[in-house]
């Protein structure tokens, strides 16, 4: 059934929740009521398909104020690895949480018929979020067949300024100190760097060194081992496709034959005792362990994935065994693209299911974290105790920002700050409110007062201020017509997704193949594995993607963006 077919009409339900009495229940849940204007407590499910460890069940600082000022309180369940098995659960059973963030996995669930259109919703109560979205609204629509909106971006924030950068080629501070702080832009010079010291210190605090490893746990082999192919190769984030800039023809980005060389260097580091040897086979808790020892020299991930393992460094008194970010290269003609502007990026979000009993105060709760007393909450914490005034500018005193420098994750599971931004429509980092101050605390200044030493010392070496500003920045890029293509829903139809599922199947077998390989294999079975792809259905697959690419440039072209 068509996901048009599926979408609840909102007129006929907001109907019903004035009307429809508290006897009975829906689902095993108290009826629909319009309970918007009334104080009592009310607490909803909430599933997100990522984790997050510092939930403290709304029992933190910011926590306490949400649920004071809306009288929601959220039962929060967070996946471990992606949502993906959860979610096609949810989508057979109809078995549904009352919100859901299901990022990628959107399209299970319109089909199933779990998600309620927004539209009247945001337009009848929440002035907020309207004023938030603005001229982005026609990006919330969920395709041009289906122009209901079911969720509200979170992953990426209106006017967003990116200031620094959480990604790339890292290297420990002291690594970088000890060797003069050398060049570090291609792979060659990555690689010398870690060869050098990893040579001279075969021995960490009694543990063998390691150059460098890479977590390949479930999907996270995507964000250490394969994203990296094309980002060193001098393509954007667009998922598991490359998507030709002109043509919008949408390819698995593996057959670039630049990202044939990416892995080749990766085999060459295995074989040449660089790599970790338990790369493909150590799970991610194990791989944060082994960076939290300070023996790992080199990691190639984003911060949001080892920043547990950093900050324990960092609580340890272990600043200098942090890391650094660089863009690295293939070779010196190709730019790293992590900074180029998508735009608008709509797809990924949290939306209201048909089980949720009472969508009018629920889009209100969204409304209230949406507006400027609900951001600057969620972003800086109570002022007086998190922040105070001085001369009209929000200031974090000494004292809270070395707690969420040095002492992050608890930091943040008992303030709060920065566990609610995925639940609602927010403001990106250099966007200001009424009072002239930046709604986040992302901005040059904060972001520099922020850094431990050994960051400023590493930074000041290389002549720069923030990480980013060693990256090529937006301005050297056009703006993506299409915005990100990994944030946009893929298909769910069977067969798009049986073969997708098969293209993913051959790709995690035989990249770690090619990798840990012998050098006189790796063209057989890097070669063999793109012949895999195409018998496994790869470039219907693709010929269906670039449809949805060139739908995307239809709906959102030569209207407000």
């Amino acid at each position: 059934m068509s996901s048009s077919k599926m979408k609840v009409a909102l007129g006929p339900l907001l109907a019903l929740l004035l009307i429809t009495s508290c006897d009975g229940g829906v689902g095993g849940k108290t009826s629909l009521t319009n309970t918007s204007g009334a104080p009592s407590p009310l607490a909803f499910d909430f599933f997100s398909v990522d984790p997050s460890p510092n939930w403290n069940g709304m029992n933190d600082d910011v926590g306490k104020v949400i649920t004071a000022k809306t009288g929601v309180t959220l039962n929060g369940e967070f996946d471990v690895s992606g949502g993906q098995d959860r979610i096609s659960l949810m989508a057979a059973s109809g078995d549904f949480p009352d919100i859901v963030s299901p990022k990628g996995e959107l399209s299970k669930l319109v089909e199933a018929g779990a998600m309620l259109d927004l539209t009247d919703l945001i337009e009848q109560y929440a002035p907020n979020l309207k004023k938030l979205y603005g001229n982005y609204m026609n990006r919330l629509k969920y395709s041009n067949e289906d122009q209901a909106i079911y969720v509200l971006p979170t992953y990426y924030a209106v006017d967003q300024t990116y200031f620094d950068a959480g990604g790339g080629f890292g290297i420990q501070h002291r690594v970088l100190k000890e060797l003069g702080y050398p060049p570090v832009r291609t792979l060659q010079d990555y690689e010398n760097v870690l060869r050098a010291y990893s040579e001279k210190h075969p021995v960490t605090d009694g543990q063998p060194t390691i150059p460098l490893t890479l977590d390949a746990e479930g999907w996270r082999i995507m964000i250490t081992v394969t994203n990296p192919a094309f980002l060193a190769t001098g393509a954007p984030d667009d998922g598991e496709y490359y998507i030709h800039p002109e043509t919008y023809e949408a390819m698995l980005h593996y057959k670039r034959p630049e990202e044939k060389e990416y892995f080749r260097w990766l085999n060459h580091m295995y074989n040449e005792g660089l790599l970790d040897q338990e790369s493909f086979v150590q799970k991610s808790d194990q791989y944060k362990s082994k960076i939290a020892s300070g023996r790992v020299l080199g990691v190639i991930d984003q911060d949001w994935g080892y920043a547990d393992a950093e900050n324990e460094l960092k609580s340890a008194g272990k600043a200098e065994s942090a890391y650094s970010h660089f863009p690295v290269t293939l070779s010196e003609e190709m730019r790293d693209h992590s900074f180029q502007n998508p735009g608008f990026v709509s797809g990924w979000g949290v939306g209201i299911t048909t089980a949720n009993p009472d969508p009018v105060r629920t889009i209100k709760f969204f409304d209230y974290l949406a507006s400027e007393e609900g951001q600057v909450l969620m972003n800086w914490g109570i002022e007086g105790k998190h922040y105070e005034i001085k001369e009209g500018k929000r200031v974090i005193p000494a004292a809270v920002q070395d707690q969420k420098t040095n002492h992050a994750s608890k930091f943040q599971k008992e303030s709060g700050i920065g566990l609610y931004k995925n639940m609602s429509g927010r403001y990106g980092d250099g966007v200001k409110d009424s009072t002239d101050n930046y709604y986040t605390t992302n901005f040059p200044e904060q972001i520099e007062a922020g850094y431990t030493e050994a960051e400023k010392e590493t930074l000041q070496a290389y002549g720069a201020s923030t990480w980013k500003d060693l990256f090529p920045s937006e301005e050297q890029f056009p703006v993506k017509p299409w915005g990100a293509a990994y944030n946009m829903p893929a298909p769910s139809d069977s067969e798009y997704m049986v073969i997708f599922q098969k293209t993913q199947d051959i790709i995690r077998k035989r990249i770690p193949e090619a990798v840990l390989s012998s050098p006189e294999q790796f063209d057989v079975i890097f070669d063999g594995m793109i012949t895999e792809l195409n018998q496994a259905g790869a470039e219907k697959m693709e010929k269906q993607y670039t449809e949805l690419i060139r739908n995307r440039v239809h709906l959102w072209k030569d209207k407000p963006s």
